[in-house]
């Protein structure tokens, strides 16, 4: 039984974002996806809400040989495909675009970076733009080592008439070694407090409210522990396949792709303890905290609390989905991973002996991303007195995607002359109780970038503490037997080695093609 408990609207005026400082934002891989579609689109939400003021300018750099005029005509399109940048009028587009400066080079060649200099002084002598500097790297990461030796040799990190930020976008290295080695490179030429390491699951609205909503109710901080959850599940799940990416997720996989980063960083929001104060060091030293009380596991504990899975063929939403190695650009032996699942052990005294259990996986039932904090069982002997008179436990499901929001599951007594129970769900979905447009999470983390906040970035120790647990995992993997892939059908809920990771302990996977929030 649902019951759609329904917050009175509360306006938002579109004003409501504050005002960052004036920057040049200098985009490298302009004209690759991310920045197409989220990057520029994001931009042009901030410059069209009066975040940013007229000293704000973009200048895209990629090897591609195009004007300004070019460049600007090609962010309209992309911009016009993106739900993030809304309806666009002309007028709004014309005033956003005398903003966009485009300027192509090899990312690899030291005069590109000269080149950009040049460009940027131009810009600042002839236009007014600011002297502040934000680098994106919204590049492959092999191209990374190039882009920050460039901008080091050409002293464009240098702060003598305003500051340079640089972020970089994931995976944030392949493994620990490769991490460490990715983080030295950057921190000989960014002081740490200038490196924003993004990962745009934590711009989400949902995402932030997980601290608000555990330590600002008294009726839910009290029970945020061992002694009464049950376990945690934490899920994103994806209906699309790899498309355009195979040639990426070919040397990623599943555990590198989510579960190493988006995946890690909500299990620490959702199990950290209280910071002193929410400011950005004070977040991750908790975050941090949970990372260390987890233990790296051994190869037999891999073998027992760690499921991989790859997908076959099937349906989703009435369409034929091919299989993973039938995709264009995936071998045809591949034994990449598309699915993963883990049990995480937090061993502090606030969660000993509570499961954390993440799964992710591609060509999966439906789109989800979910955190479910599953609470113990109360004694039935009140009620039950059959085995269907047993009152479920409670369930707090925090939606990140594709509705934000939270469910709270509660038992009550199903009307009549029977002291019988049901199931009753409280719905709170952010579109409808608040009524107003929400920040896309790039918006939200381009925002706090300008403004020197990096609460919702990741540290240097956190990313290195995440690569500390899943490496093990890769090197266990790629010791042990392979499964039989493809081990789940495209459309399905996974492979079930999956559901028998928790039914070993009693405990079960919320069903993804049934997960629906009052949204819908």
């Amino acid at each position: 039984m649902d019951v759609v408990i329904e917050a009175a609207p509360f306006p938002i005026a579109e004003s409501s974002l504050p005002n960052a400082d004036p920057c040049v934002v200098v985009i490298f891989g302009a004209l690759g996806d991310l920045a197409t579609r989220k990057l520029v689109p994001a931009l042009f939400r901030l410059v069209g809400e009066g975040c940013l003021s007229s000293r704000f300018k973009i200048l895209g750099v990629a090897r591609k040989q195009i004007n300004d005029e070019e460049y600007r005509e090609r962010m309209r399109a992309g911009a016009a495909g993106s739900k993030d940048a809304g309806e666009i009028s002309d007028a709004e587009w014309r005033a956003f675009a005398g903003c966009l400066h485009y300027l192509h080079g090899d990312l690899h060649e030291v005069e590109t970076y000269r080149r950009i200099a040049r460009r940027l002084e131009q810009m600042t002598l002839q236009e007014g733009a600011s002297e502040n500097r934000l680098f994106y790297l919204s590049t492959p990461p092999s191209a990374a080592p190039s882009i920050v030796h460039g901008l080091g040799i050409i002293k464009l990190s240098s702060e003598e008439k305003g500051w340079s930020r640089i972020v970089v976008e994931k995976p944030f290295g392949r493994d620990l070694e490769s991490a460490r080695a990715l983080n030295d490179l950057i921190a000989d030429v960014f002081d740490e407090n200038h490196i924003y390491r993004i990962d745009h699951y934590l711009g989400k609205e949902t995402v932030q409210n997980i601290i608000f909503f555990r330590f600002g109710n008294s009726m839910f901080e009290p029970i945020w522990n061992r002694n009464y959850v049950d376990y945690v599940e934490i899920t994103a799940a994806e209906t699309e396949g790899v498309g355009t990416r195979a040639g990426y997720y070919e040397e990623a996989g599943a555990l590198r792709d989510m579960v190493a980063n988006h995946l890690l960083q909500l299990l620490t929001l959702t199990a950290m303890g209280p910071p002193v104060e929410f400011e950005a060091d004070a977040v991750r030293d908790e975050k941090v905290r949970v990372l260390r009380s987890i233990h790296p596991m051994t190869p037999e504990e891999v073998a027992a609390r760690a499921v991989r899975g790859q997908y076959g063929a099937g349906e989703i939403d009435g369409r034929r989905a091919p299989a993973y190695r039938d995709e264009d650009g995936v071998a045809k032996d591949s034994m990449t991973e598309t699915y993963a699942a883990v049990e995480f052990l937090v061993e502090n005294w606030r969660w000993s002996g509570v499961p954390f259990y993440v799964r992710t996986g591609k060509r999966l039932a439906r789109d989800v991303t979910e955190i479910a904090v599953h609470f113990k069982r109360t004694p039935q002997a009140l009620f039950a007195r059959a085995h269907e008179d047993r009152i479920e436990p409670n369930v707090i499901v925090m939606r990140i995607q594709p509705d934000e929001g939270i469910i709270v599951t509660f038992g009550a007594k199903r009307p009549g002359a029977e002291m019988a129970p049901a199931t009753v769900h409280m719905d709170f979905c952010y579109r409808t109780a608040f009524g107003a447009h929400l920040p896309s999470a790039y918006e939200t983390l381009l925002l706090d970038v300008m403004q020197g906040d990096a609460t919702l970035f990741i540290r240097r120790d956190e990313i290195e503490n995440q690569w500390k647990l899943i490496t093990p995992i890769l090197e266990a993997w790629a010791n042990q037997q392979p499964p039989e892939f493809p081990n789940y059908a495209a459309g399905s809920e996974g492979p079930v080695e999956s559901d028998e990771l928790l039914a070993r302990n009693g405990h079960g996977w919320r069903p993804i093609s049934g997960s629906l929030s009052g949204c819908e």
